[in-house]
């Protein structure tokens, strides 16, 4: 990308933080305001890319931003565990043409669904975002199939309550924050495209991740939202036969319990960002002082994944 293209999205974009406003690209003309109103109206669409061995896996590219531009596909993929990826799956992510694959899970989730399956050539960069002890508890609970014990440990809203928890540390945990931060400087260096990655379910981390990646590009909070909660369509004929599975082994009897670890919730998401006001005062307060992108970084990002 040309220095001066960068120069003159960092003045920008300089100028827009300063009134709590991203632009989607620095060099594209702004849109009139009916334009902005029509995107908003327009449907926002979501490119699933479908494989038999993971069932949350889309390009993260197509939605318009709200200056009219529009997020460029094939560069960014988001995904759940690629551990169960089946021989034609491989061959599938082979034809993305990925040059990383990022890994959120802790070494806990890696040892217990295996390590990822990706074409010959590429392997994954660990860089694990802690869940609170989720999934160990969560392990705990099923192996015990002592419903009581499951009850006590995931009902009366304390499942919920952990979401929360979990939502509010992406934004509080150091250590979260730099592996975020980590990923968001790959993607804005240009230098490996492109890019996927993946947690478990590819819905907590990240979805998060997700979020503010397309934030940070001025794509509407509303559509970013919508992204962030179609999680629950693509994950949930699958989560709902991983419950039936459970109540027929004989290791929960209420297996219900699992729903709101299994789904995503607009209070869960919620909770992290009102954790952002708390600290940093705006979004864009969280991205230049939580995170620590500077706004050259924030203007290449801008300038490779915007058209």
């Amino acid at each position: 990308m040309s220095r001066a293209r960068i120069r003159l999205a960092t003045a920008v974009l300089a100028s827009a933080l300063a009134i709590g406003t991203l632009p989607a690209v620095a060099h594209a003309a702004p849109a009139n305001s009916a334009t902005v109103s029509r995107h908003h109206q327009q449907a926002q669409p979501i490119r699933q890319i479908p494989l038999q061995g993971a069932v949350n896996v889309r390009d993260l590219g197509g939605y318009r931003t709200w200056t009219g531009g529009q997020v460029r596909q094939g560069l960014v993929y988001r995904s759940d565990a690629l551990s169960k990826l089946t021989a034609a799956d491989i061959t599938s992510v082979s034809g993305l043409g990925l040059t990383k694959v990022v890994d959120f899970r802790i070494p806990m989730e890696v040892q217990y669904d295996g390590a990822d399956k990706l074409p010959a050539g590429l392997a994954s960069t660990a860089r694990p975002i802690s869940d609170l002890g989720l999934y160990g508890t969560l392990v705990g609970a099923i192996a015990s199939g002592d419903p009581v014990k499951q009850e006590q440990m995931l009902g009366g809203g304390r499942a919920e309550a952990y979401m929360r928890d979990i939502y509010r540390t992406f934004v509080t945990n150091p250590e979260s924050r730099a592996q975020f931060a980590a990923t968001l400087r790959e993607i804005a260096d240009g230098k490996q495209d492109p890019v996927l990655y993946h947690c478990t379910s590819g819905k907590d981390r990240t979805g998060w991740m997700s979020y503010v990646l397309l934030r940070a590009l001025a794509v509407p909070q509303d559509t970013a939202e919508g992204d962030y909660l179609a999680s629950n369509t693509f994950r949930g004929a699958y989560d709902a036969q991983v419950r039936a599975g459970l109540k027929q082994s004989g290791r929960m009897q209420n297996p219900d319990l699992l729903i709101p670890l299994q789904e995503v919730r607009q209070d869960y998401l919620d909770s992290a960002t009102a954790q952002i006001e708390a600290d940093y005062g705006s979004f864009y307060g969280y991205l230049t002082e939580g995170l620590g992108l500077d706004l050259r970084t924030l203007a290449k990002l801008q300038v490779k994944m915007v058209r």
